[in-house]
């Protein structure tokens, strides 16, 4: 018998701020600057958020968490994880892997990657072998390549469990 497999993505993007924090897989990067938004702006947990709902066919991580909401204003983006892997948790599927790809000009994330997957893998509860965790720049095209934001992608395979 065939096992089912649900593939999801995920995408989010938000600008630069000098004076903020910038928090990438729920670790903080040393930097100049961090990311803007309603919550602690952390792309990678955002587009992870939604590629994990959009697999299981869950609401998206605005339609969950608006930035509407005060409750949601500076809040810990692991917690809306958290909040979505509840979700999860009661349906039939369960994470298989995950793949992400953080683009950003600056700043240089490989000494910050290894860091960066411990985190994810203990946020979700899996191995730090089913976590793939990518940098890469856009040459200096565009606004990440100006530094003016950064992004991220994000592919959860999930299997019924």
């Amino acid at each position: 018998m065939m096992n089912d497999y649900r593939v999801g993505l995920g995408y989010d993007l938000h600008r630069t701020e000098p004076g903020r924090p910038l928090v990438l897989a729920n670790v903080t990067v040393p930097h100049s600057f961090g990311l803007a938004g309603h919550s602690d702006a952390d792309v990678v947990l955002h587009a992870l958020i939604d590629a994990i709902t959009g697999a299981a066919g869950l609401p998206d991580v605005g339609e969950m968490f608006p930035n509407t909401d005060p409750a949601y204003k500076g809040v810990d983006s692991a917690r809306l994880l958290a909040a979505a892997l509840q979700r999860l948790a009661q349906t039939r599927w369960r994470i298989v892997n995950v793949d992400v790809v953080i683009i950003a000009q600056t700043p240089k994330l490989s000494p910050h990657k290894s860091a960066m997957k411990a985190r994810l893998a203990e946020l979700l509860g899996i191995e730090q072998d089913r976590i793939n965790l990518k940098g890469k720049t856009n040459e200096h095209v565009d606004a990440v390549g100006q530094e003016k934001a950064i992004a991220c992608h994000c592919v959860v395979l999930l299997a019924a469990s």
